[in-house]
């Protein structure tokens, strides 16, 4: 088995190099680049690409890594919303995936995002470094005692829900499927979860049902000065609808580790540019929001899991014992 990475940085290479270890027969090469149509022609005589979630997997793409000779997709993470999966079925390719390398992680930037934009965190740690010890606009609130409302109660979501409960607080959900393992959960419509939250954090894959499914009307059902997270998936977020809600004052704090622009900047460099006409900027520009660069998977632990899985599958499907659970 011979794969090509796209993408990959130094902490890549290191985890899967380390990994790699217990994976002898599988070769491995690593691209800094991404993959689009000029780099995808360099995956001729490699059997797997590597890809991360942000990778344009699309039509055109998937037709020139075909005609490359690959004939499998080793997304190094759990979403595959990037991917045009009727092409990859039409050329035969099979694509595999990490769907739960560590729900802890993803969980913990959640609260993390939640406490820091309640106790405005990110406003105290610039205050104090410029000498100034006034506690003016750094008001918060107590969890303790609060609503949080968890969408989506899958791994993630339910780590979110335990982590909430330990904080003291009641914890309301909205899931297609309740997940019975979680009977300290009361279950709601996605309405009342909104009305009734103190907390609100987004927990559930994307698809073409929950497109925007927080937009202007859902917003305006929230608790005015409601704190309201996104680990999950950017466009399940209407952006301009956010800045709106931002704008009128609905939040007390809104912590973002995705976001609808984000494809260009995820885990690059961008301090040179000026971005005049981005949304990263507008959102940036409120006291009361933190964006974070999608690094809420971001632990050792969670990078070991994605490397040791993504070789898993490599060798899995070469052995014909393909993870069904990890099959797109």
């Amino acid at each position: 088995m011979k794969i090509l990475f796209y993408d990959a940085k130094k902490y890549d290479v290191d985890s899967f190099e380390k990994a790699r270890e217990n994976f002898p027969d599988i070769q491995v090469e690593y691209l800094e680049a991404d993959i689009n149509k000029k780099t995808a022609v360099l995956a001729k005589g490699y059997d797997a690409i590597c890809a991360f979630v942000n990778a344009d997997l699309s039509k055109e793409i998937l037709q020139v890594l075909s005609e490359q000779g690959v004939v499998l997709l080793l997304m190094r993470c759990a979403g595959f919303n990037n991917i045009d999966l009727e092409e990859t079925r039409r050329l035969g390719m099979t694509v595999l995936r990490v769907p739960g390398y560590s729900p802890e992680a993803v969980a913990e930037q959640a609260m993390a995002l939640a406490l820091s934009v309640n106790r405005r965190i990110h406003k105290e740690y610039i205050k104090v470094r410029e000498n100034n010890f006034s506690l003016e606009g750094l008001m918060g609130r107590n969890f303790y005692g609060k609503t949080a409302g968890i969408i989506g109660t899958g791994k993630i979501g339910a780590a979110m829900a335990r982590i909430c409960k330990g904080f003291g607080m009641k914890v309301i959900a909205y899931d297609k499927y309740p997940n019975k393992n979680l009977d300290f959960i009361q279950y709601m419509e996605l309405e009342d979860v909104l009305k009734n939250s103190d907390l609100v954090s987004l927990h559930c894959p994307l698809t073409v049902d929950n497109y925007h499914m927080i937009n202007a009307k859902t917003i305006s059902l929230m608790k005015d000065d409601v704190v309201f997270v996104n680990t999950s998936r950017g466009e399940l977020v209407d952006t301009e609808d956010l800045i709106a809600g931002i704008r009128n004052h609905k939040f007390h704090g809104v912590g973002l580790d995705v976001y609808e622009e984000e494809t260009d900047n995820v885990f690059e460099n961008r301090e040179q540019e000026i971005m005049e006409h981005s949304v990263t900027a507008r959102l940036l520009s409120f006291p009361n929001v933190i964006v974070t660069s999608h690094q809420a998977f971001f632990t050792e632990e969670a990078l070991s899991a994605i490397s040791n899985t993504t070789l898993e599958n490599a060798l899995g499907y070469e052995k014909g014992e393909i993870n069904q659970a990890n099959l797109v």
